[in-house]
C-alpha cells in the first residue's frame, strides 16, 4: 500500500481523507439536525460550540485534502465508463468539495452572529469571525438559513455519492468502490 496516489488506486493518504472527511461531515449533518431539533433548549449553546468547532476542524481539513488531492495524480476510470458517467463523476466530486466548503464557511459566518459568538476551537484559540453582526438578528436569520440549505443539499449529494458507489460494487461490479477501501 503506498501513500501517494497512482494511476489505478488512490493511495493511503488520500483514503484517510476520504474516510475521516466522510466521518467530519456525517457528524456534524447528524450533529446539526440534533441538536436544533431535538436538544433541549438549555443545552444548546455548548452544542453549537462543539459543533462551530467541529466546523472549523472540517474547513482546516479540507484545505489539507484539496492541496493533497492537487499533487497527487487522480486514479483513471475504467476504459468502458461512458462519458455522461465520467462528467457526473468529476461534478459529482467537485460538488462534494464545494458544498462541503460552503456549508462550513456559512457555518463560520453564522458562528459570528450569535449574541454570545463561536470563536473558540476547542478551548485553544479563538478563530476570527468572518462576520460580527452584533444584534442584526435579520444576517443571523439569513445566514442560519443559508447554512441549512447547503447542509441540506451536501447531504443529499452524499447520498448520491454513496448510492453511486453502491451501484458501482453491487451491480457494475468494476473496482471503483473497493479501490477507495
Amino acid at each position: 500500500m503506498t501513500l501517494r496516489n497512482t494511476a489505478a488506486r488512490w493511495g493511503s493518504a488520500a483514503r484517510f481523507f476520504h474516510w475521516a472527511g466522510a466521518a467530519l461531515i456525517f457528524y456534524l449533518l447528524i450533529h446539526g439536525w440534533w441538536m436544533t431539533e431535538m436538544a433541549p433548549r438549555p443545552s444548546r449553546m455548548p452544542n453549537y460550540m462543539t459543533h462551530a468547532a467541529v466546523g472549523y476542524a472540517l474547513i482546516a481539513f479540507m484545505a489539507l485534502r484539496l492541496l493533497w488531492r492537487g499533487l497527487n495524480p487522480v486514479p483513471e476510470l475504467p476504459a468502458a465508463t461512458a462519458r455522461w458517467e465520467r462528467v457526473a463523476a468529476h461534478a459529482g466530486h467537485w460538488g462534494l468539495y464545494l458544498l462541503t466548503l460552503a456549508a462550513a464557511f456559512s457555518g463560520w459566518a453564522l458562528a459570528g452572529t450569535f449574541r454570545t459568538p463561536l470563536h473558540s476551537f476547542f478551548g485553544l484559540f479563538d478563530v476570527p469571525a468572518l462576520v460580527s453582526a452584533g444584534d442584526n438578528r435579520a444576517l443571523h436569520r439569513m445566514l442560519e438559513e443559508a447554512h441549512e440549505v447547503l447542509a441540506w443539499t451536501l447531504a443529499a449529494l452524499v447520498a448520491i455519492h454513496v448510492a453511486s458507489a453502491l451501484w458501482h460494487w453491487l451491480w457494475r461490479k468494476d473496482d471503483i468502490f473497493q479501490r477507495m477501501l
